[in-house]
């Protein structure tokens, strides 16, 4: 179970922290000593989803402990006493920012319902190198068991966070949003999305079924069929409810009009020069929300996002992330520390 956030006897927990939803009827929850009231930028973006649906968590960590151990832990089982028990801190190896703690404490759950999980800290928080994330303390085979599923989902899920947080603090005060695209592990979607919205991005639609996004192999199989691109794009709105939105992504400038008459929310300017970006947000001139993508790097984004554009995408957020290096510190019972 995942318990409210308490003080950590040592260290303390990261300065900032906030507690963590509380399920009913548990104890209310202590902030950490010391610790400052969370500043809007430790938190997940306003309006973005906090928390992963339970069986969606389930079910994807389920496959994966089934996959890691799938007639249980043979060391475990022979080498650790069934009674022994453990406490073990997950610790920050370097500062980031956390996204995944409900994914780390369903591994254990899963594992064994007896091993209790103590967040010190929530998704969207950011944190130092040294501090505790939150602690885990129960059944000491279970412990063993369930940690590198455990460690593996919240290493990722943290590099995302962390590296989506770097793109939108580069272009803070541009009144752009970052977002991530459909370029994601299978089977993690939903976890690197989450991720994504606790390092304060937005995102894009989640599926194809979600949305209408014509993209350079669209456009392309409508001019080999030789059909007209602004009636092709209003055959489709007609066939859409009100509610669904239509994107076209265009990579020439001569496109953006033929695309706008056709009557588009969103219009994709991809892999465009700024010179070019800076343009098209003329020739658009706000009949269109405008999203820039293609290449976008730290180095750029903050350049991208002078040239006026609504929206950067990056799939670099999601397929080039590197996972954040997180430990977890176990105390066996009447034994010395070590470290998994």
């Amino acid at each position: 179970m995942l318990n409210a956030p308490t003080s950590p006897t040592t260290p303390t927990a990261p300065t900032g922290a906030a507690a963590p939803t509380v399920p009913t009827g548990a104890a209310a929850p202590t902030v950490p000593t010391g610790a400052a009231a969370p500043s809007a930028a430790s938190r997940i973006a306003p309006g973005a989803s906090s928390t992963l649906p339970a069986a969606q968590i389930d079910r994807v960590v389920s496959a994966a402990l089934a996959e890691d151990a799938p007639w249980g832990d043979l060391t475990g089982q022979v080498f650790l006493p069934a009674d022994a028990t453990a406490t073990a801190q997950l610790t920050a190896r370097e500062p980031g920012v956390l996204s995944g703690i409900d994914v780390f404490a369903a591994a254990f759950r899963l594992t064994d319902p007896a091993v209790e999980v103590t967040a010190h800290a929530a998704d969207g928080d950011r944190f130092e190198a040294d501090d505790v994330l939150a602690t885990v303390s129960g059944p000491a085979r279970a412990v063993v068991q369930a940690e590198r599923i455990a460690l593996n989902f919240t290493q990722r899920m943290s590099g995302i966070a962390t590296l989506t947080r770097r793109f939108v603090d580069a272009v803070d005060g541009a009144g752009v949003r970052i977002t991530d695209t459909r370029k994601t592990t299978p089977g993690l979607r939903a976890l690197e999305r989450h991720a994504v919205r606790s390092g304060g991005g937005v995102n894009h639609r989640f599926s194809l079924s979600d949305a209408v996004m014509a993209k350079d192999n669209h456009l392309a199989i409508l001019q080999q069929q030789g059909l007209d691109l602004t009636e092709a794009i209003r055959h489709a709105r007609a066939q859409l409810g009100h509610t669904t939105r239509l994107e076209v992504e265009v990579d020439r400038l001569d496109q953006i009009e033929p695309v706008i008459a056709g009557g588009v929310d969103i219009i994709m300017l991809d892999n465009f020069s700024l010179e070019d970006l800076a343009r098209g947000v003329e020739i658009v001139g706000g009949r269109a929300i405008i999203e820039a993508s293609g290449t976008v790097t730290l180095e750029t984004v903050g350049e991208i996002a002078r040239t006026g554009v609504d929206v950067i995408s990056s799939g670099a957020l999601t397929h080039s992330v590197r996972n954040l290096d997180l430990g977890l510190d176990t105390t066996l019972a009447a034994a010395a520390t070590v470290t998994v």
